[in-house]
C-alpha cells in the first residue's frame, strides 16, 4: 500500500539520501570485455540486503558484468528521484520500483524497456504481470516476496488461552474480550507512526472484492464510494469498534511501529494488524519472531468467503536510457529465476511467497510467510486496492488515525476519504471525475 510500498512503504525506509555503494562482491569481474551494470533499489534494510545477494549471485555466474547498486530513499523523496532521473535520461540500468498504480505515472512506454513476450519473463506467475502492465505492454519481474496485510497474532498467547484463529469479526471480537479479560492488550496500535493505522481498512480488501465483485472499477470511474459501500465502510467502523471497546494499547496515539512489534513479540498485545514484512527484520535479534508470531486474514462476516489481502512485490525495471541492454536483461532473467530465490533466501527471511515459479520458501521460513502461503495455495487470496486502481489519496493514513482514536465517525471518516481521492482522480485524467 500507494500504501505498502509508499505510504506503508515509508514505515520501512529511512528518509535520507544514501552514497553511491556498491552491494556487490569484494572482486573485481575479469577485465576482458567486461561491463558495468547500475542498480538503483531503495534504501530499507530487507531490501539493501536483497539487492546484494542477487548481485553477488548474478556475478559469481557471470564474472564479466559487475553490478554496482545504488540507494535511494524511500517514500515520496524517493518516488521523486525516479520520476527525475528517468525524465531525464539519469537513470540507472535496472531499478526497483512499486508494481500496481504507481507504475503508471513513471510513463513506461516513454522510459521503459518493453519486456512483452521477452524470455526473461519465462518463470514470472502469469498472475503477477497485470501489476507490471501498462498499456498492455509488460515492464518488469518481481522483487522479493508477495507480502500479506492482516492481523499479525501471537501464538504462544493463542495457546495459553486457547483460543483459535477467527474465521469471522464477530469471533474476532470475541477472541479480544477474551484477551482483554485475561490482562493484556488485545489489539496494537501505533499512531505516532500514522501509516500503521491504515491496515484495517486496506487489508479488508479481500472482503469488499468477495462482496462487491466490481468495487475496484467502479471506485475508480467514480460510480462507487467508500461511505456509501457497506462492505467497504466495514474497515473503518473496525477501527472504531476496536477503540470503542477498550481494546488497544495505552499511549496508542504515541506508540511506534518499531514498539507495537516489541509489544507483539513480548506478548504484551496480541494482535498488530500490520503487514507480514514486518516479521523478517526482527527475526535476527529476536529469533522467537519466527515462530512464535503466526498471520491471519482479517476476518469478514462469511466463514465460507475467508481470504487474505496481499502485496505483491515491487517490480525490477530496465531503463530505455541504459548502454548495455543485453547483459541488463540477463541480470533480470536471473533476478526471476529460482536459483536467485535461492541466493536471497541465504540472507533474507521471506516475508511471503515468491512469484516465480519453482521458487519455494525455506524449510526455515518464518511463520507468517507459511500462513500467507497456506491462503494462496487456497486460492484465497486478492491483491490489495491499489494494484487494482490508480486512486490512493494522500490523507488515508491520517483519516484513519482519526476514527481508530475516536475523533472522527466511520461515515465521516469515510466520506472524508472519498472526498480526498477526488484531486488525484482528476489529475490522472480518470473518465467519470
Amino acid at each position: 500500500m500507494n500504501t505498502s510500498h509508499r505510504a506503508l512503504g515509508m514505515g520501512l525506509a529511512v528518509l535520507t539520501m544514501a552514497a553511491l555503494t556498491s552491494c556487490g562482491s569484494d572482486s573485481e569481474p575479469a577485465t576482458g570485455g567486461s561491463v558495468t551494470l547500475t542498480f538503483l533499489v531503495d534504501n530499507s534494510q530487507a531490501t539493501m540486503d536483497t539487492a546484494k545477494a542477487l548481485a553477488d549471485a548474478f556475478m559469481q555466474a557471470n564474472p564479466t558484468i559487475k553490478v554496482e547498486t545504488e540507494s535511494r530513499p524511500g517514500g515520496t523523496e524517493g518516488d521523486n528521484i525516479v520520476k527525475t532521473r528517468l525524465a531525464t535520461g539519469e537513470m540507472a540500468d535496472v531499478f526497483w520500483y512499486n508494481s500496481g498504480s504507481l507504475l503508471q505515472a513513471l510513463n513506461p512506454a516513454q522510459t521503459m524497456v518493453d519486456l512483452t513476450g521477452d524470455p526473461v519473463l519465462a518463470n514470472v506467475q502469469k498472475d503477477y504481470l497485470p501489476v507490471v502492465t501498462q498499456g498492455g505492454k509488460v515492464y518488469g519481474v518481481p522483487a522479493g516476496t508477495a507480502m500479506g496485510g492482516g492481523i499479525l497474532y501471537n501464538r504462544k498467547v493463542y495457546d495459553e488461552l486457547a483460543l483459535k484463529v477467527p474465521m469471522t469479526w464477530a469471533e474476532f471480537m470475541a477472541n479480544n474480550e477474551r484477551i482483554k479479560a485475561a490482562g493484556r492488550t488485545p489489539v496494537i496500535s501505533t499512531f505516532k507512526d500514522t501509516w500503521t493505522s491504515q491496515l484495517l481498512v486496506l487489508g479488508d480488501h479481500f472482503n469488499v472484492q468477495a462482496a462487491v465483485p466490481a468495487f475496484a472499477s467502479d471506485y475508480t470511474a467514480n460510480k462507487a464510494k467508500f461511505a456509501t459501500t457497506p462492505a467497504a465502510l466495514a474497515g473503518f467502523q473496525h477501527l472504531a469498534d476496536i477503540h470503542a471497546k477498550g481494546y488497544v494499547n495505552k499511549g496508542f496515539g504515541s506508540a511506534t511501529n518499531e514498539q507495537g512489534m516489541k509489544m507483539l513479540v513480548a506478548g504484551e498485545g496480541v494482535h498488530y494488524p500490520m503487514l507480514s514484512a514486518q516479521l523478517p527484520p526482527l527475526v535476527a535479534t529476536t529469533p522467537a519472531a519466527a515462530t512464535d508470531i503466526g498471520f491471519f486474514a482479517i476476518p469478514g462476516d462469511d466463514p465460507a468467503t475467508n481470504g487474505a489481502t496481499i502485496w505483491e512485490p515491487p517490480g525490477i525495471y530496465l531503463a530505455k536510457t541504459g548502454e548495455h541492454q543485453e547483459e541488463a536483461k540477463k541480470f533480470l532473467a536471473f533476478i526471476a529465476s529460482p536459483p536467485a530465490a535461492d541466493a536471497v533466501n541465504k540472507v533474507v527471511q521471506p516475508a511471503g511467497p515468491y512469484r516465480i515459479d519453482g521458487a519455494k520458501l525455506p524449510d526455515d521460513a518464518i511463520q507468517v510467510a507459511k500462513d500467507l502461503q497456506a491462503y494462496i495455495d487456497k486460492n484465497a487470496t486478492a491483491p490489495a486496492l491499489e494494484f487494482v486502481s490508480p486512486i490512493k489519496g494522500p490523507a488515508l493514513e491520517q483519516i484513519t488515525s482519526a476514527v481508530g482514536s475516536g475523533l472522527t465517525t466511520p461515515a465521516e471518516g469515510a466520506a472524508q476519504y472519498d472526498k480526498d481521492v477526488e484531486k488525484q482522480a482528476k489529475q490522472l485524467g480518470l473518465p467519470g471525475w
